[in-house]
């Protein structure tokens, strides 16, 4: 009854491989034939319970063994359980020491009396005993030299248990280290009857590709989370210990389980973004042509002449220039353009900004100089009008040509900023220069913006203070905006980003200082004339 407790209990066992002729010495075994070995008799005696000798009264719950029994006549099952294993573990002793022994011979001793004269020898046995493996037998290459453990192999027994007080152990695999070999038939096994189903060694459910294994903390180490592979990493096989980083060229599936190939992009014409601010742009820049058309065309007229169309004309190509330099940041970029975009950019943002500039002093100098006596009519000139546009624009052009002498922006190839592509852009360099060109405008725009905003007020029939005042500060909100706006974008939505600044820019000063006048010289041309602006002069 105890023993059927351990029924379908699995158990390690020593290796054992097959005797070679063990079985037929076993058929040929009888105690009759050698009577003087009495481990043959008394063996006998156990495995047929039986006697060969004469039963007394003693004995009489043994019968007398029969003539014609053998070896060969009992199962095997039996043999394997009374004989086999024991005879096993004698033959592995015999043979290690009997091969220990040869190679000692081999290397250390002549002959065996050697042993006797120089004991020293003998404790060298051990040495040799060593390199003796129980399934490939010797391996002179493995440790002849003695520095190498021979490896174990086992057997997996299951144990069978029957009614009546019958059990066997039953072989159902085998564990071989020095191949790394473990190996299990299944079909083999016999489970506790309370087993519905064959026992896993684990307390959690296997995690899936995709997933990772978390120990849980004070828990066994067969009991564990499945935890979801991080952003960039995947796990392509069941139970995976550690997730694995896709390469820089590859992406994660939405599984996680696998890697794909990034696609290659840009901010292009053919996307609904690209085309958006594309058209805008260009929209925007024949808008401002049609203004510098109409400007051109009433350059007689006097609010056209009042507002210095010089300056004005300046402007207006400017503005153009700086919704055409847009463009550049949209297609395919290349080293060239990376260069030019934000130098171009640059240089016709700080012309219109110094236009504006100009156009502001000279109001406040109009006003100021309608004093008798006044002094500041010689400023009055176009001249001084364009020597200041040179200068604040020469300033800027040292400023591009120290960016592109010490770190100028160049292609790269952006693998971080969104997780299934590899987005081509153009890397400003330096953003020390960088932020220094964009402070650069920064400043103009702030002292147009200051400058027209004192001068507001002023009662003159060509003020147009207002105007500009308005135009700045748009223009300031705009790049105000922009600054942590671009910061904290990345990829194809910075370019957009900055693409979408330079137009609402352009386009607040255009439609803040030109709308108003267009209105008067298309709408109004009544309002156009020297007298109407006279007679406003005088209230």
């Amino acid at each position: 009854m105890i023993m059927s407790n351990f029924h379908g209990t699995l158990m390690f066992s020593h290796f054992e491989r097959e005797i070679p002729g063990f079985t037929d010495f076993l058929s040929s075994v009888h105690p009759r034939a050698n009577p003087e070995d009495i481990f043959q008799k008394s063996f006998w005696e156990v495995v047929f319970d039986c006697k060969l000798s004469e039963i007394n009264s003693v004995d009489i719950a043994h019968e007398r063994c029969e003539e014609n029994s053998s070896f060969a006549h009992v199962p095997h099952i039996y043999l394997n359980k009374i004989i086999i294993g024991k005879s096993f573990n004698i033959y592995n002793g015999v043979y290690f020491f009997a091969h220990a022994l040869h190679h000692m011979l081999q290397t250390e001793a002549r002959d065996i009396s050697e042993l006797a004269a120089k004991p020293l020898l003998s404790w060298k046995l051990h040495h040799f005993l060593k390199c003796v493996n129980p399934v490939y037998g010797f391996r002179v290459e493995l440790c002849g030299d003695g520095t190498s453990m021979t490896t174990e192999a086992y057997n997996i027994l299951n144990f069978k248990s029957f009614p009546g007080r019958f059990s066997v152990e039953v072989k159902v695999g085998e564990v071989i280290p020095q191949e790394k070999v473990l190996s299990i038939n299944e079909e083999d096994i016999d489970w506790p009857e309370d087993f519905p189903q064959i026992p896993t060694s684990i307390c959690s459910v296997t995690c899936s590709p995709g997933y990772r294994k978390q120990s849980l903390e004070g828990q066994p180490i067969c009991c564990f989370d499945c935890t979801l592979c991080p952003d960039g990493k995947i796990s392509n096989k069941t139970d995976a210990e550690q997730c694995i980083q896709c390469p820089e060229d590859q992406y994660p599936s939405q599984e996680k389980d696998r890697c794909l190939p990034k696609t290659v992009t840009y901010l292009a014409y053919e996307e609904t973004l690209g085309m958006i601010l594309a058209s805008a742009a260009l929209c925007f820049s024949i808008l401002t042509t049609f203004v510098l058309g109409v400007f051109v065309m009433h350059r007689d007229t006097p609010i056209v002449k009042a507002n210095n169309c010089s300056l004005s004309y300046i402007l207006l190509i400017s503005l153009i220039l700086c919704f055409l330099s847009s463009l550049l940041f949209i297609g395919h970029p290349t080293p060239a353009i990376c260069i030019l975009r934000q130098t171009t950019f640059a240089i016709v943002f700080t012309v219109a900004i110094a236009s504006i500039l100009a156009k502001t002093i000279t109001v406040v100098l109009a006003f100021r100089a309608t004093k008798p006596g006044s002094k500041l009519r010689r400023w009055l000139g176009t001249s001084v009008s364009y020597f200041l546009i040179f200068t604040c624009t020469l300033i800027q052009m040292c400023l591009c040509g120290i960016w592109l002498g010490t770190y100028p922006p160049f292609l790269e190839m952006d693998t971080h900023s969104e997780a299934s592509f590899i987005v081509i852009q153009c890397n400003e360099g330096s953003l020390v220069t960088f932020y220094c060109v964009l402070g650069y405008m920064g400043f103009l725009a702030l002292v147009s913006f200051t400058l027209a905003f004192l001068a507001r007020n002023l009662p003159d029939t060509f003020n147009e203070a207002k105007y500009l005042t308005f135009s700045m500060l748009v223009f300031c909100s705009v790049w105000i905006a922009f600054l942590p706006a671009y910061q904290s974008t990345k990829g194809k939505a910075m370019v957009a980003m900055e693409i979408f600044s330079i137009v609402v820019s352009s386009a607040g000063i255009l439609i803040c200082i030109f709308a108003p006048k267009c209105y008067v010289i298309l709408l109004r041309a009544d309002r156009n004339t020297l007298k109407i602006m006279k007679n406003k002069a005088d209230h």
